[in-house]
Parts: structure tokens; C-alpha cells; sequence
């Protein structure tokens, strides 16, 4: 049995209070009752996930009918109902798998999807998706010899439709692995080698459609034989990169973290904000942000009672005002936890501690906090005064929204949106633009992206006011052709797509070019100086880039040349634009026997035997320039 308990948060039973503002207001909804093994079984990061009901949908690791563990859900209220229980008595749990650790994100089916880190044919774990009416289907076994074993947190669905994970161990090592899955089973994972981490988190995927994550050890060794863990970048090809390495445990001098445990989030800044569960000047945890390029900041050290919060094990949660909300395991007043409040420039604010005496409303929060589309923050705590945990709710003031379970999508594809209210729809529009809708019911409603669709926020009116997404939906751009097909440095390209309106970049030749939005259908652009020759025309907008199928060919063009006349064996330079990997040179249509391109915009060469007066001609790898002026030859 694989139960990951975290022992470091079964801490003395006590009872909780409020310090906030009234701003504030915490609210117990529901206690997990205590489980034949010991404990409730959240004693992990597990995500809730909103429904399309509406409802929250998690996992609790050890509970059930047959203490393998479930799947459940509950309601804003606290109505509580579980709708899976993992492994039959005297089943090897090959159908389903055993102790799911890390929730359940909702998929693009309306299916909720999720790991166990035990169990199927070689009790390896499994990722498996379930109805929220409870029935369950394997998608795919870990099977320990092929691929990677024990993912220890869910999965969540890339844009682009594949299941994506992380997974504690793998076959040929011990540093985990990032894997993909398609829908129908089919795996690629990516190990990690303990240079570049070992023991993933879950990563998020980022706006440019790469997924940024952490590893709780692995990196820099300076601080441990361990490693403190690292920040990554992963491509859906499995591509991984180091960003940052963390170092901050006890020296001195390095106070920027280390094991961040919970899972990164985007802020509206494009930075990615996360937590370490120790390290920081009082090596009792941090707040840190990193952009996606790797410049890392230090934004909070925790400093533990009775002033401050201490060991993070979730990360933080994004809220509508753009600032962020997270948990911390301990601290707080008398060291049981703490909900805390940090803006986008460091500073925090604790809104409310846990405490001692009896704690049936709960202690240590360890999952994250859901927002919920109602506006509310919704979480667990890892223990109560029963041996049990909490389920709680937590309002800041926040107005309900909608949530975008589809943000990045062509023009005319299907956007999935939460919320609630929406039997009273009367629009949808994607920054302004009207889009065709079908509330498919009060909770979760479908909209077409349409025609000239903007990226920015989603908004859904009804008859009682207007509800904005929380996110932008990034409408990709589609380039489908250009013309002509070759030009020199100076002529005008016309390239067409869809979705253009908001271009902000072009290249051609992979340089910069200047350019003109003529419609969303059309830009046009001018071919820029230094451009290489066959290499694709990208475009860039607000929602992403779109590259073209066909290469562009960048011809030579020929300006000047110096002397105007002269003898066979006369040197002449010719000065002009894209010269680089210049492959012949004539005078008067005979080509010269000697000639060198110095860079792209000038080329030296000798009048040949037997030239002629006429024009002077370049060829490249792009085609022919040739000189409006003759150059004579003499005798």
C-alpha cells in the first residue's frame, strides 16, 4: 500500500479562529468523517474541480467502501455524495487502481479525469476518467516496465486535447517523468534526469501553450544531496528545460526556496506564481514568481507564529482582483495553518489562522483553494479535532463569474464555459464580438467562436447583469497563404488568414518586418532587410502565433556596383540586400570565375574572360537579381 500520509501535518488537535476583517468570512461546510486507516486520507494537494453541474469534484486517498480510496463530490453547501469507490474486496484492483492522491480536473467531455498511484495490472497506477454520475473507465495502466509508475497528482487536458501528467518514479530510474496521453491510451513519457529534477508537480499550461511546473528535489545540490527542486518548462513534445534552481535552504546567503510542492499559476503579468514548502530567509517557505523566460523573484519568506503562515504544501490560486490566495500548513496564530493573501508585488496579508483548543472546523489546510464561479474560495483542511477533515468555504468579496474550460481555440471552433445563471442568457461575446450560444444548461453553456472574434474576456449577459470570465480566450490565428511567392528586401508581401486583427508581429526570412492590418483576413508586409531565404512567414497576435506551410524566397537585389566599367580582371564590388550563399555572378550573361559574397549586402567579384557589356547578375539559393544599370567592358 502506497498511502503518501504527509506525517510532518498530523499535528495535535485544536480548535480554529478568525483573525480578518470582516471582509473575510470563513465558513466550516463539512466534515470527512475519520477513515479505517487513520485518518480522513486528504493529506495531499488534491484538486477540487467545478463540475458542469456546477458542483466540486475531488478525491480522498484512503476512505470508501474498501479504504482504496474515491471519488466524490459536494456541493457549495456541504451535501457531500460519493460517487466512486476504488477496488472491490479481493479484487487486485486491476480495473480501476488504488488511492487516487490528487483530485480531478474536469475534461472537455464533462467526464472528470484523475490518477491513482496503486493498482491496475501491475499496481503500478493508472489515469482514469469518471462520470459525474459515477461510472469509471480505465484509460490507461502504468505498467512499470515501459513507461513511468505512481503518479502521485492528477492530470490535467492541454489545449490541444491530450491528457498531460507527472508521475513520482519511472521504470529506469527514480526522478519521475512528464508524460502525454491521448484520449484513447496512448502514452509518451518524458523522464526526468535529476540534473533537470527529480519528483515532478503537476505543471499548469502557460499562454503560449508550453507547461510550466516544479520538482520538489533534484537541481542544484548546494543545498543537499537531494537538491532543492527546480522550476521547468516542457513542450507538448516533451521537450524539458530548466528555468531556475533552487538553492535556499539553510545557507545564509540563498534565501529563494526550496521543494515547491504545489502547482504554479499564471498571473494576468504572464509570470508564473508559486510556493516552496521550506527554504526562504526563515527556511520556513516562500512565495516566489518566475517569468517564462527564468528571471526569478523571491516575493515572500514566511516567518511562521504568530504573524505569519509556515510551509506552504499547495501553491496559491488566482483571484478575480488579480492578486493571489493560499494555504499554508502551519503558522498562523498558534502554528495550525493559515489562508493568506499576496499581491503581484510581494506583499501579504494573512486573513485567517487556525488555533487550539478543539478544531472541529478544521486545521492545516493542505489543497489548494478552488475558486468557484459564484465568487467564493473553496478548500480542505488535512485534519479536525475528530480525526477527520474539513471541507470550508471562504469569501473575500468576490462577485460571481465564468470560468473558461476552453481558452485558446480557432475561429469557429467550440468554447466550454462555467458559471451559473445561464438559463437566463441572452448573449455571448469574445471581447466584444457577438458569438451563437447554447446554454446547455443553469451551469455550463457552449459558445461558437466566431467570425472576427477579438481575444480578451468572455462575457455572458442575462436579464440580471453581465458575467465576465476570469481569463482571456486567445483566439489563434489561422495564416493561409501569401503573395507572390519571392520578393527582394523593400517589396510588399501580402499574406492572408483568419483572426488577424490583433497582429502584433510578423516575420519574414525569420526577421522583423514592418507591416499594415488591412482587415482580419489580411496583412501586408514589407519584406525586411537581413531576411534568409526559404524560411517560413509567421505571424503573430494577441492570441498566438500562426506559421505558413510554404517557405518564403528572399531574391538578391542588386543597388550599386563600383567601378561602372573596366578590363577583363577588373574587381568590382556590387552592394545590394540578401547576398548571403551567393552561388553565382555574371557580366553580360558569362559568369564570373571568381567571386565571394563579404556578407549579405555585398558582394566582390572579377570580370571574367570573355564578358560583355551588359548587366551584372547575383544568384542565390532565392533566385536572380540582376542590375538595372550595364556594366562596360573595356578593352
Amino acid at each position: 500500500m502506497k498511502h503518501r500520509g504527509i506525517a510532518l501535518l498530523m499535528i495535535a488537535v485544536v480548535l480554529l479562529f478568525a483573525t480578518a476583517a470582516t471582509a473575510q468570512t470563513y465558513t466550516p461546510l463539512y466534515s470527512y468523517p475519520q477513515t479505517d486507516v487513520g485518518d480522513s486520507g486528504i493529506t495531499w494537494p488534491s484538486v477540487l474541480s467545478q463540475g458542469q453541474d456546477g458542483e466540486l469534484y475531488s478525491t480522498i486517498q484512503t476512505n470508501g467502501a474498501y479504504t482504496f480510496g474515491s471519488v466524490y463530490k459536494i456541493t457549495t453547501t456541504g451535501q457531500y455524495m460519493l460517487i466512486y469507490n476504488f477496488c472491490a474486496e479481493g479484487s487486485p484492483c486491476a480495473t480501476s487502481g488504488a488511492y487516487p492522491t490528487g483530485g480531478v480536473t474536469l475534461g472537455f467531455d464533462g467526464n472528470l479525469w484523475g490518477t491513482t498511484e496503486d493498482g491496475g495490472k501491475d499496481a503500478a497506477g493508472t489515469v482514469f476518467k469518471v462520470t459525474p454520475a459515477g461510472t469509471l473507465t480505465l484509460v490507461y495502466p502504468f505498467t512499470n516496465a515501459k513507461d513511468d509508475s505512481a503518479p502521485n497528482f492528477t492530470v490535467l487536458q492541454g489545449q490541444d486535447g491530450n491528457i498531460y501528467g507527472v508521475s513520482e518514479e519511472q521504470y529506469n530510474g527514480q526522478y519521475g517523468s512528464f508524460f502525454k496521453l491521448t484520449t484513447k491510451g496512448k502514452i509518451s513519457p518524458y523522464p526526468f534526469g535529476y540534473t533537470n529534477g527529480s519528483s515532478p508537480s503537476l505543471p499548469i499550461q502557460g499562454t503560449d501553450l508550453n507547461f510550466y511546473g516544479t520538482t520538489q528535489a533534484g537541481g542544484d545540490t548546494s543545498c543537499g544531496e537531494f537538491g532543492c527542486g527546480v522550476v521547468y518548462k516542457a513542450t507538448s513534445a516533451g521537450k524539458i528545460t530548466v528555468l531556475h534552481e533552487f538553492t535556499g535552504y539553510v545557507s545564509s546567503t540563498n534565501f529563494d526556496g526550496s521543494r515547491p510542492i504545489g502547482t504554479l499559476v499564471q498571473g494576468s503579468d504572464g509570470d508564473f506564481y508559486g510556493t516552496t514548502y521550506t527554504g526562504g530567509v526563515n527556511n520556513l517557505g516562500t512565495v516566489f514568481k518566475i517569468s517564462a523566460s527564468g528571471t526569478y523573484t523571491l516575493l515572500h519568506s514566511f516567518a511562521g507564529v504568530p504573524t505569519d503562515g509556515s510551509y506552504p504544501i499547495a501553491g496559491v490560486t488566482v483571484g478575480t482582483d488579480g492578486n493571489f490566495y493560499g494555504t499554508t500548513a502551519n503558522g498562523g496564530t498558534v502554528n495550525y495553518g493559515a489562508l493568506y493573501e499576496i499581491t503581484p508585488a510581494g506583499k501579504e496579508t494573512i486573513l485567517y489562522s487556525f488555533c487550539a483548543v478543539a478544531c472541529t472546523n478544521g486545521f492545516s489546510p493542505t489543497t489548494p483553494m478552488a475558486l468557484h464561479t459564484d465568487g467564493n474560495f473553496y478548500g480542505n483542511t488535512a485534519g479536525n479535532s475528530l480525526g477527520g477533515s474539513v471541507f470550508y468555504s471562504f469569501n473575500v468579496g468576490f462577485k460571481p463569474f465564468v470560468k473558461l474550460v476552453t481558452w485558446s481555440a480557432k475561429d469557429g471552433a467550440t468554447a466550454e464555459i462555467l458559471g451559473q445563471g445561464f438559463t437566463g442568457a441572452t448573449g455571448v461575446s469574445f471581447d466584444g464580438v457577438a458569438a451563437k450560444f447554447d446554454n446547455v444548461s443553469d451551469t455550463y453553456m457552449t459558445a461558437t467562436v466566431p467570425a472576427g472574434a477579438l481575444t480578451g474576456r468572455v462575457t455572458v449577459r442575462t436579464f440580471t447583469g453581465t458575467l465576465t470570465s476570469d481569463r482571456n480566450f486567445l483566439v489563434t490565428p489561422q495564416l493561409k497563404s501569401f503573395s507572390p511567392a519571392s520578393g527582394v528586401v523593400g517589396s510588399s508581401v501580402t499574406i492572408t488568414g483568419v483572426s488577424l486583427t490583433q497582429t502584433t508581429g510578423v516575420t519574414i526570412g525569420d526577421k522583423a518586418a514592418s507591416f499594415t492590418v488591412n482587415s482580419d483576413t489580411q496583412v501586408t508586409a514589407t519584406v525586411p532587410v537581413g531576411a534568409k531565404t526559404g524560411k517560413t512567414i509567421t505571424i503573430t497576435t494577441a492570441g498566438g502565433t500562426a506559421t505558413s506551410k510554404d517557405k518564403f524566397d528572399v531574391a538578391p537585389l542588386i543597388k550599386t556596383f563600383s567601378p561602372s566599367s573596366g578590363p577583363v580582371g577588373t574587381s568590382v564590388t556590387i552592394t545590394g540586400n540578401s547576398f548571403t550563399g551567393t552561388t553565382k555572378v555574371t557580366f553580360g550573361g558569362v559568369a564570373a570565375t571568381s567571386y565571394k559574397a563579404i556578407n549579405d549586402t555585398q558582394v566582390d567579384a572579377l570580370v571574367p574572360t570573355g564578358a560583355v557589356t551588359g548587366p551584372i547578375a547575383v544568384t542565390t539559393a532565392g533566385g536572380t537579381g540582376t542590375s538595372t544599370s550595364k556594366f562596360t567592358v573595356t578593352q
